[in-house]
């Protein structure tokens, strides 16, 4: 098996890597060197999460969308993860559904709206 550029070192090299090319706004390399890694370790949140936000910010919503759903299937309180997907929600036009998600993700911040949170 041939490996790249994208797949090469440990999973900490690669971690580094992805992170490298997040940094430097290269959401699709970010993307291409984290797939590899998330399926490696398909349990670890930091990962899956900065996946999904690289598709987000690549405009790769769909794939966004699931990674983000794995998220809040495995920890349904992860704010960020509901956060982010009310946001991916809102892009693809889905309000109604990205709403629920916010709305959630505010309640697990500790974000009420004015004269709630007495």
């Amino acid at each position: 098996m041939e490996t790249t550029y994208y797949d090469h070192g440990t999973a900490a090299d690669r971690w580094e890597r992805a992170r490298l090319f997040f940094d430097a706004k290269d959401y699709a390399g970010a993307a291409r060197v984290l797939a590899g890694l998330v399926e490696e370790v398909p349990e670890q949140t930091g990962p899956r999460l900065l996946l999904a936000r690289a598709y987000y910010h690549s405009a790769q919503l769909s794939r966004a969308e699931a990674e983000l759903r794995a998220i809040v299937e495995r920890d349904p309180v992860e704010h960020y993860a509901r956060l982010m997907l009310g946001r991916t929600l809102e892009r693809r036009s889905r309000h109604d559904e990205a709403a629920r998600h916010l709305r959630i993700a505010s309640a697990l911040a500790g974000e009420f709206p004015a004269g709630e949170a007495e």
